[in-house]
């Protein structure tokens, strides 16, 4: 499975932002998809999972209420609704791909980051 994310950039804080993620490869509907980030010396870490029927969701606690995952198994893409942002949320965002849906950083595809930058 090659990932492909975008979307990244600067906004101010309270604005919103849409990250998008494009797969290819293998058969897109038969994989979890989940978001990650990760900041400079820490530990990448959840932010949204989504199964491959796209009808359950999890949220990081931190995010929860602000950002929203999305697929399009027709399209094979991904996205993160981001809205509300908080200069917290300026890290590097990847998306990625696994058989199985979970909250741990152990999926088995990734793509490369986009880079998330809020301004207070």
């Amino acid at each position: 499975v090659q990932l492909q994310a975008s979307g990244g950039g600067l906004v101010q804080a309270g604005e919103s932002l849409r990250l998008s993620c494009a797969a290819s490869g293998r058969t897109f509907s038969e994989y979890a998809m989940g978001w990650f980030r990760q900041a400079p010396g820490k530990e990448r870490e959840f932010v949204a999972g989504i199964s491959g029927t796209g009808n359950t969701a999890y949220y990081a606690d931190s995010v929860k209420g602000r950002f929203t995952i999305s697929r399009d198994n027709a399209k094979n893409t991904l996205e993160l609704q981001m809205s509300s942002l908080k200069p917290d949320d300026t890290v590097v965002y990847y998306c990625a791909s696994n058989y199985g849906l979970g909250t741990k950083p152990d999926y088995e595809y990734w793509g490369q980051g986009t880079q998330v930058t809020v301004s207070s």
